[in-house]
């Protein structure tokens, strides 16, 4: 499931290709009854303006203006957002297409379930409704000391909540306590306050590094988890082996030898 960094990206490529557009029609695509899209009422606020600026919370894409409606986008398990121009045919499983003045197009492709795209009034109202905690790239120190200090949950059950902090999911937090050296089943309140700052630092670092690439994993380090990511494929950073196991309904990969 795309997380923070995958999400970044996606804002990024709608930034670069589909802003300052006047929005000229917003048609549904096909086989759309699994998945939440705006109804014509809603759509038809968005009709006549144009997406002036992005924004994204966590998982959540967000595009619109100061005067005018916004959309938001959950990508779920395998949506993507992609831009393109006419007389191109929109990619296949396209569920909503937005054809914005001249040629160029905006398809929001989702083979499966869980996605879902949504007009709002401001991405702030957005994120209070849904309850969402800080964005993992801005959430200070201080605040998750706070936030997991107390929390009673397996690490990385905790980590990936959306409503303690959002943005982090399997790839990630997997990745977080593989180079943290931490067990994703160790209980967070157990973990300490050095063990936490660790965790903090690490996610930080490695969500700055995938944003840096835009989530191609081939640019990512050779030692990342990431590169590796297989039951009982070597540890890149020690003689063990990655395992995996569910943790919290989530499957884990991490090393059982130098994560404790």
């Amino acid at each position: 499931m795309p997380e923070l960094p995958e999400n970044e990206a996606q804002r990024l490529e709608l930034e670069r290709e589909c802003l300052n557009r006047t929005i000229e029609a917003i048609e549904l695509g096909d086989d759309t009854s699994y998945i939440e899209l705006p109804g014509d009422n809603e759509r038809a606020k968005l009709i006549g303006h144009q997406f002036t600026e992005t924004r994204r919370h966590g998982k959540n894409i967000f595009a619109g203006s100061k005067t005018g409606r916004w959309m938001t986008v959950h990508l779920g398990m395998t949506g993507r957002l992609v831009p393109f121009n006419a007389p191109e045919d929109p990619p296949d499983h396209t569920k909503l297409l937005i054809s914005f003045e001249g040629d160029r197009r905006l398809a929001f492709r989702c083979p499966r379930k869980l996605g879902h795209v949504r007009v709002i009034e401001s991405p702030e109202g957005y994120i209070a409704q849904e309850e969402l905690g800080s964005d993992a790239l801005s959430i200070d120190k201080d605040e998750f000391l706070e936030v997991f200090g107390s929390t009673r949950s397996a690490v990385k059950s905790a980590l990936m909540k959306q409503q303690k902090m959002a943005g982090v999911g399997n790839l990630w937090s997997d990745e977080t306590l593989f180079q943290a050296g931490i067990h994703p089943e160790a209980r967070t309140d157990e973990l300490g306050e050095e063990k936490l700052v660790k965790i903090f630092t690490i996610m930080r670092s490695v969500l700055q590094a995938v944003v840096k690439v835009e989530a191609d994993y081939k640019q990512l380090d050779e030692k990342w988890l990431i590169r590796h990511r297989s039951e009982d494929a070597d540890c890149p950073r020690c003689e063990g082996t990655i395992r995996k196991k569910k943790v919290g309904g989530r499957t884990a990969y991490f090393c059982e030898k130098h994560q404790k």
